[in-house]
């Protein structure tokens, strides 16, 4: 069973200045739902209610929208406008939410080692709020559960992208597991790498199911050139010892820590919304 989802939540946001000098960037709508709080249900659907969220400094609004909000609901009980907030009181119902405090920003693997607390001896998922994901019927996070049930080891998301962009990624080496069209043994991991020094043109996303050993890890590799700790290289030592299953999800991404990846996303959903109307 995977039982928590950790949600990295702690970076600036510097893409979306100055909307994000005050706002998290988890906290950025996609028509009226904050991004986090999509993530939050893509975690619920996959049965998950035990919600860790690594956070920062003038994160504050996050821990506010998960919590309840007596004034606002007092005002608008009776009315015609209280349908507007039952979502969001439901999600609170069935989730409990922990925090902690992420001092320095030191890279994605950085941060989930600071959720570490949160977590404890048991596999979790990760969802980075970035990427925000529609599925016709299950989402991502189901669907590598179901992969986990099977190899019982790390599990990454992928997709194919356009080999010029790989350097903003991390691309994985694999094979093709034998009586499947999407899922690989990972036998290499590079991150970001020019598109000369790519090993293919398949790039991790924001969704990951880790096995416990992952902190371990973390805590003794190197720091990059940067000084940061990088996930990538941790789930490459695991990949050495055939523990990492990549996974190319059935459904639709956006990079939504882009400016023009938040506008395509605000657009299919408003879109999808009049489709259902």
């Amino acid at each position: 069973m995977i039982n928590k989802c950790l949600f990295p939540a702690a970076g600036y946001g510097t893409r979306f200045l100055p909307a994000t000098k005050a706002v998290p960037k988890e906290m950025l709508p996609i028509l009226t739902k904050p991004l986090l709080q999509y993530g939050v249900e893509e975690a619920l659907s996959a049965g998950i209610t035990n919600m860790a969220i690594v956070t920062g400094r003038g994160k504050r609004a996050i821990e506010d929208h998960f919590d309840n909000a007596y004034e606002l609901e007092s005002q608008l009980k009776g009315t015609s406008k209280e349908n507007y907030l039952k979502e969001i009181i439901e999600i609170i119902e069935k989730s409990t939410f922990t925090y902690v405090r992420q001092k320095k920003m030191l890279g994605l693997g950085h941060a989930i080692l600071t959720g570490e607390p949160l977590i404890g001896d048991e596999p979790f998922a990760v969802v980075l709020a970035d990427d925000l994901c529609d599925c016709d019927d299950n989402g991502v996070i189901t669907q590598m559960i179901e992969i986990y049930n099977q190899y019982k080891c790390s599990v990454v998301a992928i997709e194919e992208i356009q080999l010029d962009q790989t350097k903003n990624y991390g691309i994985i080496a694999g094979n093709l597991l034998k009586n499947s069209n999407n899922t690989y043994q990972v036998t290499d991991m590079v991150e970001k790498p020019n598109e000369k020094d790519a090993p293919s043109n398949m790039a991790i996303i924001g969704r990951y199911i880790l096995t416990p050993d992952i902190f371990d890890i973390l805590r003794n590799i190197k720091p990059d050139k940067k000084g940061e700790i990088q996930i990538t290289d941790a789930l490459k030592i695991q990949a050495k010892n055939g523990k990492v299953i990549a996974y190319k999800f059935k459904g639709k991404r956006f990079d939504c820590g882009s400016v023009k990846g938040f506008i395509k996303a605000t657009n299919y959903f408003a879109e999808k919304l009049e489709i259902n109307i």
